[in-house]
């Protein structure tokens, strides 16, 4: 167990079908063939792990811009995200400047999880990503296939990579990084063994809500890269709270987003 603490920075909302949260929970049925649509809003948030060997940001966010053209307007109205501001910005509110950052772990590289990274291009902050997620991003932001999420303007900059190869990763003492594919080929958890709580697993949009995790409820099919691959990684979470004791946290789960704050 490592005496490390854990800082919550809000970086907005994105409101969206719930249909893309929870596959088929809104159908049309013979009394109703055209049921209205319900929209559901979810935070998006980063974290900084004050641990004894780096300052670690745990994602950055959407770019500020994502709402006047920096994200594609067909994505922008279907994952609208209000509350945009640089990462420079909403790291001050918490305490932190940007020069306070020893590392990032970027969980992986969708539009609303990237767009903050030109704020480390040029510099020497290493950029954990999974060889997997570096791979897919690039085949999708240069050519026709792949995942329309993923823009080359989020993370195509002189970044000092730090390229995870395999499956699980110790990069500090008592933190872990764990490949969970399924939301996308390379997506990275971290398990973390915390002095004063616990242990502790940020499963990132593995879950986008608590329901995707604790029912098993998958997200809808454009949020899965693979489905087999999205169980598999669930069952691999579980298995860990189960023989850990320890606590889940979800991407964009409003209820988790509390919780970490009372860490």
């Amino acid at each position: 167990m490592v005496d490390a603490t854990i800082t919550p920075i809000e970086r907005g909302t994105i409101t969206t079908d719930v249909n893309n949260i929870l596959e088929g929970a809104v159908q049309g049925t013979a009394s109703d063939p055209n049921p209205d649509a319900v929209m559901k809003d979810g935070p998006v948030y980063n974290l900084v792990i004050e641990h004894p060997e780096a300052t670690i940001l745990w994602d950055t966010g959407s770019h500020p811009d994502a709402d006047s053209g920096h994200w594609p307007a067909d994505l922008y109205a279907a994952f609208e995200h209000t509350g945009l501001r640089p990462l420079e910005d909403d790291l001050a509110d918490a305490g932190y400047a940007l020069g306070d950052i020893d590392a990032v772990i970027q969980t992986h590289l969708h539009l609303d999880h990237a767009g903050g990274l030109a704020a480390f291009a040029g510099t020497d902050v290493p950029i954990y990503v999974h060889e997997r997620e570096l791979k897919y991003a690039y085949y999708s932001a240069k050519t026709d296939e792949g995942d329309v999420a993923y823009l080359p303007a989020d993370f195509d900059h002189d970044l000092a990579w730090e390229v995870v190869h395999r499956d699980r990763v110790q990069a500090v003492e008592d933190l872990e990084l764990l490949r969970l594919p399924g939301h996308t080929p390379g997506l990275l958890g971290v398990k973390l063994d915390l002095e004063a709580v616990g242990t502790i697993v940020l499963a990132g949009d593995l879950a986008y809500s608590r329901a995707n995790y604790t029912d098993e409820h998958p997200m809808g099919g454009g949020l899965l890269w693979s489905k087999r691959h999205w169980v598999e990684s669930v069952r691999l979470v579980k298995d860990l709270e189960h023989r850990h004791d320890a606590q889940v946290f979800c991407g964009h789960d409003g209820g988790d987003l509390e919780r970490l704050r009372e860490l």
